[in-house]
């Protein structure tokens, strides 16, 4: 099976493969006690900063939910997007864990200063929930790109109204491919406080990273994570896939590849009559609109989401595996459908 469903569907990258079964030799130390977990750590911070706090989890939701649960008390709200993880594909975790989240108004999935502004109340109001976190996606869920100079202005404007800015990186890669920059420049360069640095839809088989930028963030988190069951006992596989991925820039080289096959995707799908491609294709994410008669039998061949039932967008995602055949094979079969 070929599938554009998601990244997620994609297999783990052979050198990442290769790094899991080096580290599955003799006995470690557990709990992150390891060397390979260490060297994971001094490669993160070679990145962000030796003041930065690296925890290793093993999924999206439990990163995202548990550093929001860590920056709230609980008469705090998070601003994110209408179309953040966060806020539609996370069943809910943030919320059973009482944070409330505070939609803004967003443009091509991105939110901005003019709109979280009306969600922050002028002065303290004991009737309302105190906002206490900016969340942002990068690159968003529509596949779009907030510019260094964006994320830069929420940043600079939560800090003046005293706020964190947490940064959904899922997948950062993508987007750190796709505008030519560092995470650094991404990241530390603009005032993200916190990342959760997604590696499992770049090659990893589950990685994930709550990267405290600002140190102070992340004090004690650890216990947090703990007591939400996400210390993990042996660290060191996890430890030893975000050391492949970070050597060599393996995860430019994955993230470089998908982004150009959505390009390819979009390019060619969009050649077919009957096809609109309906949102910038700026990362590894393509959106469209195709006669509602293929979507069902596309499906069958090579499985994709209905983005939106009321409109019958749907979304392709490419993968560091995707390939040109795959790529052609499935145009080949839109076009015969249509």
């Amino acid at each position: 099976m070929r599938s554009f469903a998601s990244d997620n569907y994609s297999g783990v990258h052979p050198e990442i493969m290769q790094a899991i079964m080096e580290a599955n030799e003799n006995h470690m130390s557990s709990y992150g006690a390891d060397p390979v977990s260490a060297e994971a750590v001094k490669l993160f911070k070679n990145i962000f900063g030796e003041q930065a706090k690296i925890f290793f989890l093993t999924t999206g939701t439990a990163t995202n939910t548990l550093i929001l649960r860590h920056l709230c008390k609980s008469w705090n709200s998070v601003i994110c997007s209408h179309d953040a993880h966060i806020n539609v594909d996370e069943c809910g975790s943030p919320e059973s864990m009482g944070i409330k989240l505070m939609p803004a108004e967003t443009e091509n999935g991105k939110i901005s200063v003019e709109s979280i502004k009306p969600l922050i109340p002028s002065e303290p109001d004991v009737h309302r929930a105190q906002p206490a976190v900016i969340s942002i996606t990068q690159n968003t869920e529509l596949g779009t790109l907030y510019s260094i100079s964006e994320i830069k202005s929420i940043c600079d404007f939560a800090h003046s109204k005293g706020l964190y800015v947490h940064m959904d990186g899922a997948r950062i890669a993508n987007a750190a491919a796709a505008l030519g920059v560092s995470f650094k420049e991404m990241t530390v360069d603009c005032g993200v406080d916190v990342l959760s640095f997604g590696g499992t839809k770049n090659g990893c088989m589950c990685a994930e990273a709550a990267v405290f930028i600002n140190p102070e963030a992340g004090e004690n988190f650890e216990y947090l994570r703990k007591q939400n069951m996400q210390l993990i006992s042996k660290m060191r596989y996890v430890g030893a896939q975000f050391k492949a991925l970070l050597t060599d820039e393996l995860w430019k080289r994955n993230a470089g590849h998908s982004n150009a096959m959505a390009s390819r995707l979009a390019e060619k799908a969009g050649a077919i009559e009957g096809v609109k491609i309906t949102r910038p294709v700026e990362a590894n994410g393509v959106f469209a609109i195709i006669p509602e008669h293929a979507v069902e039998k596309l499906q069958e061949r090579f499985p994709f989401y209905i983005w939106d039932e009321q409109t019958g967008e749907v979304r392709w995602m490419t993968s560091w595996s995707t390939t040109d055949e795959d790529i052609d094979n499935f145009c080949t079969a839109l076009n015969e459908l249509i």
